[in-house]
Formats: structure tokens, C-alpha cells, sequence
């Protein structure tokens, strides 16, 4: 048996080297490309390498690389040079020869600038005088998108929509939900879309009933490359629908509305037959239609409040003033102590001196609210301004801190000194974990404070996206609003709780419906008559 196996392999031996032998002693070759697919980056370079057995100068070969069809040329080498006569527009000044080693027999061609219309096959072709041989490649362009980005669309059949979009990915990303234990959750919708430069969007929709289920994460994933973006929202327990008088009086004003629009059709239809007169008809065919309008447009107004409207019930909006026996002595307050910015910085006075001690660039300059916050369920609203160029060297800081909390000199701004804030940097939103990825620069900034569960939650109030939370506190002593300040034209400015706001204009006109500027809206006079009997 070992005779017969040591025969075997000599002789399958000695026909490799006698194939090898008569190519060696004729113009025959082989053309080798690579076994596994060539892995790149969207606009990075690339090469496309391929290679003769036995090896040979390949300076008088005709060499083409081309996609499907030979005459799609993506590179051709002819003559000992360059031969653009064929090539696709597309590879024009983007595709050249790697020749460093044309004598021995390996070559490639390298792409420039890679784009999604370059992934595919490709193929290799060599050919020495009537001697011709191919090798087929694969290469796979990957763009690797932006960070997803979750926002709460509002609440929906018993539980609470959340959205999560990305763009910029090549092939289309696999999209994935999954709460805090790492369980999958299936999405409710995906859309995929591709823009004109062939990259994918991404929009993926799950609604969170269990409410249990606060800490809600979207990751996408190149299913090629394995690299994953991954984003997390967390959803304050209180935000989960309950029972509530706001539904059940739209539902029975959805019901008057429309009994009324049926009411009013048919005695138009009705009045229609009985009128003989064209132009009589006209006029009240016109009139019906009128009516009809008013009706809809005065039910999507109520159904819009409605989802406007969804939090008020769950947070009460406080109307928060600063105290000025707590800021810093570089702050001013205004009159009404809604806006607190640095007094070199006072609109009102521009010869000031706009140059800070050497002593004090260390220090931040922050203030308080003027109350002390209560248990239970809180939020309100603060417009940011300030200049947001790198070096500009502009902070500022709102959230909740304790009122035993060290604020002399300098002080950490963190959750282990009692305090719970975001931080703006010169363009960029942080947290305790660092820089944050948002989809927006949230010009207006909500603050959602739930003591007795001990959470403390930021939100985008001009696209209703979430910004960060903090989880699982144990509050000490009383608590106040906090905010701080440092650069030029930098300042703050806190929303009025009423609907007669001046101090922060009305950006829901640019943003959708359903986003969560709750705490400064107000139900009309006439809609209290309709929905509250």
C-alpha cells in the first residue's frame, strides 16, 4: 500500500515538471489573477494585478484589462506604450500600468479615485503573438456610510415610532435593531434609495412598545467588509403612551368632524337636485366644496396639535429665570434673566473691552435657575448662539446640576461632581463618552428631567432627534438648572414655558410636525371648547 503510494505521487510528480518543461519550450503561458476578491475603499486606489506562468517579459505583449465586453477597455498596453484609442471615458486619466516587474512577468493596473461604477468583474487579457489567455477578477468597492441617526416620530399604535437613517453606503448595509440585552428587534418598514452618485439611503422604522424596552440601538453593516456604525437612543419610560382624556377627545371631535362633513354633503347634494338653475347649482356646488375644506383643514389642524401636543401630558414645561446671586461675576443677565451671556459680550455696550485676564481663562463662568427643581417629571428649552469655527475657542454647557455642587475657579462638568450637562465646542456637541454624532447642530436644545426615575435626557427641539441621556441616578440634595459660558459671542437664552415667547423664535414652521417642542406650546381657547368638554 506504501509502494503503491509513493508511486503514485512521483508519478504525478514527474508530469508536472514535463508540463512545465514543454511550456518552458514553446510560446505557451498562462494567465494567473487573484483567487479572492480585491477589497477597496470608495475614493481610494487600487490595483488590479495579474500575472504569466511560466514567467516571461511581458514588454512585447499586448496586455488589456476590460469588463465585460473586450472592447470596454479599461487599460490597454501595446507597442510598448499606452493605447487610449478604446479605453472608457470613465478610466481616462484614472487607470495607468504598475510595471515595476513587466520583465518577470507581473504586472497591474492601478484605478484612481475609486467610484461605485467600478465594482464588478474585470478580466485580464495578455496575448503574444497568435497566443492568447485571460484570467477573470473581482473587485469590491465598499463606502462605508455615515453614523445612523434615531429620532423619535411620535407615538403610534400603543407604543412609540423611532426612525433610524443613513447615507452614503455602498452595497446597501444591512440594517439592525436591538435593545439593551443585545436582542434583535424586527424592523416595521425599510426604504433603500440610491442618489446619483449610485450611494445608498437608508431608512428604517421600528415601533417600541414595551416599555421596558428604553435603550434602543440601529446599527448598519457593510455585509462585505463587516464594519459597523452603530447609533443608540435611550427613551425615558414616561414617554410610552398611557390612557389619556387628549385621545379620546380627538377620537369623539374625529367623529363629530366627521359626521358634520357627511351632514354637509348631503344636504348640498340634496338642495343640489332640487335647484333648476345651472349657475344656482354652481354656486352651491362651490360653496359645499368650501365648506368641506374649512372642515379638513380645522381637523388636520387638531389632529397636528394632537401629535404637537403628545408630551405635555407626560412633562410639565417649567419657566425657568436665572438667579443672579448665583453667576459668575464675567456674566451678565438680562433684564427678564431668560438670557445670560459674558460681559464683554454685551450687545448693549460695544466699546467694552473684549479681552479676558490671564488669571481667570481657567475659570468657568456659569449660573443657576432661580428655583429649585421638585421631584417629579420636568423640561424646558434653551436656544444656543455662538460661533462654531474651530479655534474660535467658544463652550458652553446646559443641563441639571446639584446645588451643593463646586463651582469656584475650575471644576469638572461631570456626572461624578452632580453634574448632568452636554457640552458645546466649537461646533461640537459632547458628552461625558466624548464628541457626539448628531444629524443636526441643535441650534435649540431640550432638557427632559425625570427625578424620581433618575433620568436626565437631551433632545434636538428644531428636528426632535435625540442627543444623550443619563440613566440610573441617584440624585443628592436639591437640584437646578445649570449653564455655563466662555468665548466671544457666546450666550444663552431660556425659552419661555408660555406660548408668548420672545425670547426664542418659532423654528416649527422648518421642522416636522411631530418633533418635540412640547414645553413651549399652548392648546388654543377655541380648541379647549372642542376637545376638553
Amino acid at each position: 500500500m506504501v509502494c503503491s503510494l509513493d508511486f503514485s505521487l512521483r508519478r504525478d510528480f514527474f508530469f508536472i515538471l514535463l508540463l512545465q518543461v514543454s511550456m518552458w519550450g514553446s510560446d505557451s503561458f498562462s494567465v494567473i489573477g487573484p483567487s479572492e476578491p480585491i477589497v477597496a475603499m470608495l475614493g481610494a486606489d487600487t490595483v488590479l494585478p495579474c500575472r504569466v506562468f511560466p514567467a516571461m517579459s511581458l514588454e512585447n505583449m499586448e496586455l488589456r484589462w476590460f469588463r465585460s465586453q473586450f472592447s470596454e477597455a479599461v487599460y490597454v498596453y501595446q507597442d510598448g506604450m499606452e493605447q487610449t484609442g478604446e479605453q472608457l471615458v470613465d478610466f481616462r486619466g484614472r487607470a495607468e500600468l504598475v510595471k515595476d516587474y513587466i520583465t518577470e512577468g507581473r504586472v497591474a493596473v492601478r484605478i484612481h479615485s475609486l467610484r461605485v461604477s467600478d465594482d464588478g468583474m474585470y478580466k485580464c487579457f495578455f496575448k503574444k503573438g497568435s497566443d492568447f489567455e485571460e484570467a477573470v477578477l473581482e473587485l469590491k468597492v465598499i463606502g462605508l456610510g455615515s453614523n445612523p441617526h434615531i429620532f423619535m416620530v411620535g407615538p403610534e399604535d400603543g407604543g412609540i415610532r423611532l426612525k433610524c437613517t443613513g447615507k452614503g453606503w455602498f452595497p446597501q448595509p444591512e440594517v439592525q435593531w436591538k435593545d439593551a440585552k443585545e436582542e434583535r428587534i424586527p424592523s416595521l418598514s425599510e426604504d433603500q434609495t440610491q442618489d446619483d452618485d449610485g450611494l445608498f439611503q437608508t431608512e428604517a422604522s421600528l415601533i417600541v412598545r414595551d416599555s421596558s424596552k428604553t435603550e434602543v440601538s440601529c446599527s448598519m453593516k457593510n455585509p462585505f467588509f463587516g464594519q459597523e456604525q452603530v447609533e443608540t437612543i435611550f427613551i425615558p419610560e414616561p414617554f410610552f403612551p398611557r390612557t389619556s382624556p387628549w385621545k379620546a377627545a380627538f377620537a369623539v371631535t374625529f367623529v363629530i368632524l366627521g359626521i358634520s362633513i357627511g351632514a354637509i354633503v348631503y344636504l348640498a347634494l340634496k338642495e343640489k337636485q332640487e335647484k333648476k338653475n345651472v349657475s344656482e347649482v354652481e354656486k352651491e356646488k362651490e360653496k359645499e366644496r368650501k365648506a368641506k375644506e374649512s372642515l379638513e383643514k380645522e381637523l388636520a389642524r387638531r389632529k397636528t396639535l394632537y401629535q404637537q401636543d403628545w408630551r405635555k401630558e407626560l412633562f410639565k414645561a417649567v419657566d425657568v429665570t436665572l438667579d443672579p446671586d448665583t453667576a459668575h461675576h464675567k456674566l451678565k443677565l438680562s433684564e427678564s434673566r431668560k438670557q445670560v451671556y459674558l460681559k464683554e459680550n454685551d450687545p448693549q455696550n460695544g466699546d467694552a473691552s473684549t479681552h479676558q485676564e490671564q488669571e481667570e481663562s481657567e475659570t468657568i463662568s456659569s449660573v443657576l435657575g432661580q428655583d429649585d427643581l421638585t421631584p417629579g417629571r420636568h423640561c424646558w428649552e434653551v436656544e444656543v448662539s455662538m460661533k462654531t469655527e474651530v479655534g474660535s475657542g467658544t463652550r458652553c454647557a446646559l443641563g441639571v446640576c446639584a446645588v451643593i455642587a463646586k463651582r469656584e475657579g475650575w471644576f469638572a462638568e461631570s456626572p461624578e461632581k452632580n453634574f448632568w450637562v452636554v457640552t458645546y465646542k466649537e461646533g461640537e456637541v459632547i458628552s461625558q463618552k466624548g464628541s457626539l454624532s448628531l444629524r443636526q447642530w441643535p441650534r435649540r436644545i431640550g432638557v427632559f428631567l425625570d427625578w424620581d426615575a433618575g433620568n436626565v435626557s437631551f433632545y434636538n427641539m428644531i428636528d426632535g432627534s435625540h442627543i444623550h441621556s443619563f440613566t440610573g441616578i441617584s440624585f443628592c440634595g436639591e437640584l437646578r438648572p445649570y449653564f455655563s459660558l466662555q468665548g466671544d459671542g457666546t450666550s444663552l437664552t431660556i425659552c419661555s414655558a408660555s406660548d408668548n415667547n420672545e425670547n426664542c423664535p418659532d423654528f416649527s414652521a422648518k421642522a416636522s410636525v411631530t418633533h418635540l417642542s412640547s414645553c413651549d406650546l399652548s392648546v388654543p381657547e377655541e380648541a379647549n371648547s372642542l376637545l376638553c368638554p
